[in-house]
């Protein structure tokens, strides 16, 4: 073979996807580069993989035929505790990817040895403006530097050589209950980051800043402020006429917290918002309206910031179902015609095909079980509502519920297939309107109640569902064509991790009881699994170097089921696991568990102080705590904890003692009486247990 034809056939290969490329050591990761990715260089240099977020990797040395021969290359302790949604960037034979408290590694993707780590030093009195754990999905890559959204709300560029930080800016305002935990994404020179914060009253939007130097290039809000103050836009006054009451008072909601798409050759920026603030729109638009942009895709010119078109999935929400869920970019052949399209399943339970050049819906379809709404309207394009679905006038089991029958959790798009697989869920619970609602920037404010299992209005009657059977997850592969299911798996744990498609013709994704699986696209069956001892909710990538396809996920269990919820043994420190064919590396030796013993305190209480005491720990306790000696997640069950019923409790509950490890301090919302109450509440349910 002479040189030409040996170039050629490497070009070849590099093509097909079987070997890495050389230009994926020394990419320079510019606007172009970005344009162009497909993974096919090695790289996964974005977070969705490429521009059009599809998960899959054109990579095929790892496939169906020899999956079997995958193993252990090499792993990393991270040494974190807390949940861990990332999806690693790869760029140059360096991993990129964060954990809790936006912390940020840099990886040897050869070896696993550690470059550097960055530690935004994010104080732990955060923690209790997070509704969903201290987690963090992910970092962008653009010439030279690697872009974190800090807890706190700092939007941090590093140096992508040495971990240093080449410039930061505050966001949000410090006074608002405001948390990024989503990925930045960089189109066009500009970073862009959104926010979370609704469940705390919070008011939505976006930015985008000069990823050169930190300057604010453009903002978008997605809700209006106060009509009194002005609008900043005429998109602004346009929302304004869909809204009622005072709702600027509670900030009215719609973060983007989570994902973002774009078209180059549309030049559109799509991003997705949250829900309201608070979640009932009785309390915060009495007189009804479609409330934009809550719960909506909306399309952005990103050179300016500009609005091009939106669609609401759930107009005028009320049950915290977010449009912020994983969007995809396809083009896909439908009655004939070859349309441009955004593909979402956001939690209301509808999986939804747009035309994402204007904004009009394709198709919508149930993906899971849902009883607040029948249908979408063909005419109208709006959700077909049953008439008791909003709960005003009564309770009503409403399914999916707020966890959603699809959460943050990435889909992936097989382009061999043209199936989208979705880690989807069966979920429902009662809503009942909360009389007693007032804002609180300090604390949860749903406006529904704080326990949602039992936010119910007692004069009330409650609708039930005895259709619903119980909480599931399932992993479906849906065709967005047909907009039906060609198979779905029921999952042994509702909640899940992230999904990656590669042309191996191999679907991979981590469960909560802690394995990581391979599976045939074609029917679901389980190929290839390991037990990583842990529970997984971050998203896998592939990566190629030097001729080797490798596989690699982040674990570490927590996020917001997490907190009250484990289905592994014990909890282990985050870890980072990387595979290959032929892989001879052992798996980590788990702990020897050790057996909890449920407490049993001598204690006094007064007459009363049950009642009171249930009250304060659904309000402080109950978001993050269980008492039912199931074991608790990554908060404990308090059936085990030793500070129960002794000085311990009050230097944690009152003084802080557990401040920087994301425990709040309530010295200045509770007193010791009231610690008093909430003890006697936890042991009276700890001796139930018992029983």
């Amino acid at each position: 073979m002479n040189f030409g034809i040996k170039a050629l056939a490497f070009a070849f290969l590099c093509g097909a996807g079987l070997f890495s490329c050389d230009t994926s050591q020394n990419l320079s990761v510019d606007d172009a580069a970005l344009r162009a990715t497909d993974g096919s260089d090695g790289n996964w240099l974005t977070y969705g993989l490429d521009y059009a977020e599809t998960r899959y990797s054109p990579l095929s040395q790892i496939n169906a035929e020899n999956i079997s021969e995958l193993g252990l290359a090499w792993d990393l302790d991270l040494g974190t505790k807390r949940g861990i949604e990332t999806t690693p960037l790869v760029v140059n034979s360096v991993m990129y990817l964060t954990g809790p408290w936006s912390k940020v590694f840099a990886v040897n993707a050869k070896d696993g040895s550690l470059i550097w780590e960055y530690d935004p030093q994010v104080s732990g009195s955060y923690g209790e403006r997070g509704c969903c754990d201290v987690v963090n999905r992910g970092v962008a890559f653009y010439e030279g530097s690697v872009f974190v959204g800090a807890f706190d709300g700092r939007l941090i560029s590093l140096n992508a050589e040495t971990g240093k930080p080449n410039w930061e800016v505050m966001t949000v305002d410090k006074d608002k209950p405001y948390t990024i935990t989503g990925a930045p994404r960089v189109v066009k020179g500009k970073a862009i980051i959104g926010n979370g914060g609704a469940e705390f009253g919070v008011r939505g939007y976006f930015t985008a800043y000069d990823a050169k130097t930190g300057d604010q290039a453009w903002r978008f809000y997605t809700v209006p402020g106060n009509p009194s103050n002005g609008f900043e836009n005429e998109t602004m006054e346009m929302a304004a006429k869909t809204w009622t009451g005072e709702w600027w008072k509670y900030g009215g909601g719609g973060t983007a917290w989570d994902n973002m798409a774009y078209d180059p050759d549309l030049n559109l920026l799509y991003v997705g918002t949250g829900n309201g603030s608070p979640w009932d729109r009785n309390q915060r638009s009495p007189d009804g309206g479609d409330n934009l942009f809550l719960s909506s895709i909306l399309a952005i010119n990103p050179d300016n910031g500009e609005l091009q078109w939106y669609y609401q999935t759930t107009p005028g929400d009320s049950w915290d179902f977010t449009a912020t869920q994983h969007m995809i970019l396809a083009d896909l052949e439908i009655e004939g015609q070859t349309r441009k399209v955004l593909m979402q399943a956001p939690k209301n339970g509808f999986f939804y095909v747009l035309d994402r050049t204007n904004g009009e819906l394709i198709s919508a379809e149930k993906f899971t079980y849902v009883n607040w709404a029948k249908g979408i309207d063909s005419e109208t394009d709006r959700p077909i509502e049953e008439e008791w679905a909003r709960y005003k006038d009564v309770n009503a089991m409403i399914a999916p519920n707020f966890d959603g029958g699809h959460n943050w959790q990435p889909m992936t798009f097989d382009k061999k297939r043209n199936l989208v697989f979705l880690p989807a869920r069966k979920t429902a619970s009662v809503y009942g309107q909360d009389k007693s609602w007032v804002y609180n920037e300090r604390g949860f404010g749903t406006g529904i109640g704080w326990n949602l299992s039992i936010g119910e209005d007692p004069s009330k009657p409650t609708i039930k569902d005895h259709k619903f059977d119980k909480l599931k997850g399932v992993l479906i592969a849906w065709d967005p064509i047909k907009q039906e299911a060609k198979w779905r798996i029921e999952q042994t744990t509702p909640w899940s991790g992230g999904l990656l498609s590669t042309a191996g013709d191999l679907v991979f994704i981590g469960t909560p009881d802690g394995f990581f699986k391979a599976l045939d696209p074609e029917t679901g069956e389980v190929l290839w699994q390991v037990n990583l001892q842990s529970g997984i909710l971050g998203s896998p990538v592939s990566y190629s170097l030097d001729g080797e396809q490798y596989v690699s996920i982040a674990v570490g269990w927590g996020g917001g089921y997490g907190m009250k919820n484990k289905h592994t043994p014990e909890i282990l420190p985050g870890h980072l696991y990387t595979f290959k064919i032929g892989g001879e590396k052992a798996l980590p030796q788990a702990p020897e568990i050790v057996e909890k013993q449920i407490i049993n305190p001598e204690w006094e209480s007064s007459e009363g102080e049950f009642t009171t005491g249930e009250t304060l720990f659904w309000q402080y306790c109950g978001p993050c705590h269980v008492v039912n000696g199931g074991g608790g997640g990554v908060a404990p069950d308090f059936a085990y904890s030793p500070m129960v019923g002794n000085a311990a409790f009050n230097a944690v509950v009152l003084k802080g003692a557990l401040l920087e490890s994301g425990m709040p301090n309530f010295g200045d919302r509770l007193t010791e009486k009231e610690t008093h109450a909430i003890q006697t509440y936890i042991i009276e349910q700890v001796r139930m247990v018992s029983k």
